[in-house]
C-alpha cells in the first residue's frame, strides 16, 4: 500500500480503464399531424430517473421506451457496493461499503453493458454518487466485502474521515442544522463523514468516478452535496476525465433545503435540484393549479441553475412531495412539468411501497427485474408522459405564451406557435375554448398517444377535457408510442375502483388469480390509491383476452389482512384497452 503522512486508504484503489462504444443514437418512425416543424423523437433533456431499477431492466428500458420516445438520460441507482441487510431496506445502497460496481442491481459486466445500450439507444447514463460518506453500519455487502470497523473500509483508512475534533461534538452527529462547520464536518446520521478537503480523499473519490466514466457514464447526480464543501466538489470535479463522448460530464446536486448552506453556493459545480419547485407543483396540484401563473417568482430555484423534479425517492415517502399514491393527480403534474418552460425536468419511477424503508422487489436482497404489472410504478411508460416527453422536445425553448386561467382547476398555455396544452384537475370533464396562437389545422393530441384529434380555427381550439386529464398538442411530426407505452407487450391496461371506508393506517389492494394481481397472496397485492377517498382507485397492465378472478382486501398498519366478503369477482379482458372495474367493497 502506498503511504503519505496521512489518510494512506485513498490511495489505494487502482482504475482499470474500459472503453465504451460510441454514443449512437436511434432512429423512428413519424406520423404525419401537420406540417412537419421538427422530429420529436429526437433525444433532448428530459431526464427519466429509474429509481432502483436493476442493470439489466434499465438496459431494457432504454432500449424499449427512454430511447424511442425521446427521453435524452437515465438517471441510475448508485452502482457502489452497499450494505446488505436482512431487510434489505431501500436505504442500504446509500451506505457504500466498496467502490466495486458490482452490487445490488448487477454486476460490474451488467452496468457496463447497460450503459452501452443505452447510448445504443441515444440515452446518456447518470449515476447516484454517494461520495459524502460511507456505511454507518458493519456486515458484510453485496459482493462479499465484509467490514467490521465502520472506519476502516477497503478503500478507505480511519485517518480518511472526520474526527469529533474537527466536528466539534463527541457524538459526531450533525445537532445544529444552521452551523455549516458542523453540517459538513460532522456525520449525517451517522454516516462516516469523508474527509474531502484532503487531496488524497479527493482523488480516490475520483478514481471511482472516473472508473464510471471509462465505462461510459455521462455524468453524476450527487448524493447529499449540503454536507461537502463546495471548494471540495469542485476539486474533486476538476479531477474528473472527459465522457467518452468527449464531454464533460455533468454534474446535478443534492442540496436539502435549510438555513444553510444555500442552494446557490453550489452553481459553479453543477446544476440543483430544486426541491421548491416540487413543493409548488404539490401545492397547485392539491389546491388551485391556477396558481402555477406565478410559479417563477414564487422562490424556485433559477431554471439555468436547477432541475426540476415532482417527487424523488425520499420526499414520496416522507410526504413533502406528491407520490404514485396521488394517482392521476401525480400524472398531471409530471404533465404540466414537461409542458412549462423551466430547467431540466426528470420523470420519476420506482417501486410501490407500503412502509417507508420497505425493499424494493427482490431476491435474498438483490433486485429483481422490474415488472410493470405489479411491485412497480413506470411513469415513464405512460402514454400521456410519453407523449409529452415529445411534446416538450419538439417545442424546445419556445416561450410560455396565451396563458389562460379558465378556473382554479384548469389552465392553458402555449409554447410560442410550436404547441399549447390544456390541464384540466378538476374531478369532471371541462370544456372551453383556448386561444392556442397556433396556425389553424388538425394536431394529434399526444396525451393520448395521437387517439383522437383537435382542431385550430382562426386560432382558436375548443377542448373538452376530461377529468384528471390534458390535452396538449405540437407542430410537428408526432411518433406514437408502440407496445412499449402502459400496455406492455400482451398486456391491457385496467382501472380497479372500489369504494371502502378505512381507519387511519389501513390501506385497500386488489389481488386475484393471475401474476399480475398477485396470483392471491396477499403479500403480493396491488395498493390502491386513496387519493379520492373513499374510492380507492390503480390501474394495472393485465393480460389481454383473459379471464380472471380477483377480490379486494385490507391491511393495517401491523400488516393484518381483512378479506371482504362473499364470492370472488370476475372479469374477462377483450384485445384492445381501457377496462374498469367499479366496485363497492362487500
Amino acid at each position: 500500500m502506498t503511504t503519505r503522512p496521512r489518510s494512506p486508504g485513498a490511495l489505494r484503489r487502482t482504475l482499470t480503464a474500459v472503453t465504451a462504444g460510441a454514443l449512437a443514437l436511434a432512429g423512428a418512425v413519424a406520423l404525419p399531424a401537420s406540417p412537419a416543424r421538427a422530429d420529436a423523437t429526437t433525444s433532448g433533456d428530459v431526464i427519466a430517473n429509474l429509481w432502483s431499477y436493476n442493470w439489466d431492466s434499465v438496459a431494457s428500458e432504454c432500449t424499449d421506451v427512454l430511447g424511442p420516445n425521446g427521453y435524452g438520460a437515465v438517471w441510475v441507482a448508485p452502482p457502489a457496493e452497499s450494505l446488505k441487510q436482512t431487510n434489505y431496506y431501500w436505504w442500504d445502497v446509500y451506505q457504500p461499503y466498496s467502490y466495486e460496481l458490482s452490487g445490488r442491481f448487477g454486476t460490474a459486466a451488467e452496468f457496463a453493458s447497460m450503459v452501452t445500450a443505452c447510448h445504443s439507444a441515444g440515452v446518456k447514463v447518470y449515476t447516484d454518487a454517494v461520495i459524502n460518506h460511507t456505511a454507518a453500519q458493519t456486515g458484510t455487502g453485496y459482493n462479499g466485502t465484509t467490514i467490521t470497523d465502520k472506519y476502516d473500509t477497503p478503500d478507505w483508512d480511519p485517518d480518511d474521515y472526520h474526527t469529533s475534533a474537527e466536528c466539534n461534538d463527541s457524538d459526531m452527529i450533525i445537532d445544529d442544522w444552521s452551523n455549516l462547520a458542523e453540517i459538513q464536518n460532522c456525520e449525517l446520521l451517522g454516516l462516516p463523514d469523508l474527509e474531502t478537503e484532503d487531496d488524497d480523499v479527493r482523488s480516490g473519490i475520483a478514481a471511482f468516478l472516473n472508473k464510471q466514466i471509462a465505462l461510459g457514464v455521462d455524468g453524476f447526480r450527487v448524493d447529499a452535496a449540503k454536507h461537502m464543501p463546495v471548494a471540495d466538489l469542485d476539486a474533486i470535479r476538476a479531477k474528473l476525465r472527459d465522457t467518452t463522448s468527449g464531454a464533460e460530464p455533468y454534474v446535478f446536486q443534492e442540496v436539502y433545503p435549510g438555513s444553510t448552506p444555500a442552494a446557490s453556493d453550489y452553481y459553479p459545480v453543477g446544476d440543483v435540484l430544486d426541491f421548491t419547485y416540487a413543493s409548488r407543483v404539490k401545492s397547485a396540484f392539491q389546491g388551485n393549479v391556477s396558481d402555477l401563473e406565478s410559479l417563477p417568482t414564487s422562490g424556485v430555484l433559477p431554471p439555468a441553475n436547477s432541475v426540476s423534479f415532482v417527487t424523488n425517492h425520499d420526499t414520496e415517502r416522507n410526504g413533502l412531495h406528491m407520490s404514485y399514491k396521488d394517482g392521476d393527480t401525480y400524472r398531471l403534474a409530471n404533465v404540466f412539468q414537461l409542458a412549462y418552460k423551466w430547467s431540466t425536468p426528470t420523470v420519476y419511477s420506482g417501486f410501490e411501497f407500503s412502509s417507508s424503508d420497505q425493499a424494493p422487489p427482490n431476491s435474498a436482497g438483490f433486485v429483481t427485474d422490474t415488472n410493470c404489472s405489479g411491485g412497480w410504478y413506470c411513469l415513464q411508460r405512460d402514454t400521456a408522459v410519453t407523449g409529452m416527453v415529445k411534446w416538450h422536445n419538439a417545442v424546445g425553448a419556445e416561450a410560455v405564451t396565451n396563458w389562460a386561467t379558465k378556473s382554479s382547476s384548469v389552465i392553458g398555455f402555449g409554447r410560442g406557435t410550436a404547441g399549447y396544452v390544456a390541464i384540466n384537475n378538476g374531478s369532471s370533464a371541462a370544456t372551453y375554448t383556448f386561444a392556442t396562437g397556433m396556425a389553424d389545422g388538425t394536431y394529434a393530441n399526444v396525451t393520448d398517444n395521437g387517439a383522437t384529434t383537435v382542431t385550430v380555427s382562426g386560432g382558436n381550439a375548443t377542448l373538452t377535457i376530461p377529468a384528471k386529464s390534458a390535452i396538449a398538442f405540437y407542430d410537428g411530426e408526432f411518433t406514437p408510442c408502440d407496445t412499449s407505452c402502459e400496455e406492455p407487450g400482451d398486456g391491457t391496461d385496467m382501472t380497479f375502483n372500489v369504494t371502502a371506508t378505512t381507519v387511519w393506517g389501513t390501506n385497500v389492494f386488489v389481488v386475484g388469480s393471475i401474476a399480475a394481481l398477485g396470483s392471491w397472496n396477499p403479500a403480493d397485492a396491488i395498493p390502491l390509491s386513496s387519493a379520492s377517498y373513499p374510492t380507492w382507485s390503480k390501474r394495472v397492465v393485465v393480460p389481454k383476452s383473459t379471464a380472471f378472478e380477483f377480490k379486494y382486501l385490507k391491511k393495517d398498519g401491523s400488516g393484518n389482512v381483512t378479506w371482504e366478503s362473499g364470492t370472488n369477482r370476475s372479469y374477462t379482458t377483450g384485445t384492445s384497452g381501457g377496462y374498469t372495474s367499479t366496485d363497492t367493497w362487500k
